[in-house]
């Protein structure tokens, strides 16, 4: 399966394939974004299996890099799948969830469904 486009409460969204590159660093990050701005995406979805350790390992800064770039050019992304591992064993990873699931720029969810389900509401 590859990446594809398509559209979640009015909202074109690039799903990204679980079985892609792994994004490793904001360089692997500004390519999701051209690649989003390609297919006229305003929101990526990117599978848990394609980040790798260091981007739930906030001290590397990985994450924060990444997401800077996302909203620095005005686009969300949403991170799906269970992480349940990584927030258990940070309370820093589980604040940072939890305050960007808070906001309209980052979010971590389950599944598709409560992704739509986030849309749905906004």
């Amino acid at each position: 399966m590859s990446d594809r486009v398509g559209t979640i409460a009015g909202v074109e969204v690039l799903f990204c394939a679980a079985e892609g590159a792994p994004v490793r660093d904001e360089r692997d990050g500004t390519d999701l974004l051209g690649d989003a701005f390609g297919r006229g995406a305003t929101w990526v979805v990117l599978p848990v299996a394609r980040l790798t350790d260091d981007f739930f390992r906030l001290r590397t800064r990985v994450a924060g890099g990444i997401v800077q770039k996302f909203a620095q050019y005005g686009v969300g992304l949403a991170v799906v799948g269970d992480i349940s591992g990584q927030v258990a064993a940070s309370s820093a990873l589980a604040d940072f969830v939890r305050e960007s699931n808070r906001g309209r720029q980052l979010w971590f969810v389950a599944d598709e469904a409560e992704l739509t389900a986030r849309f749905t509401a906004r």
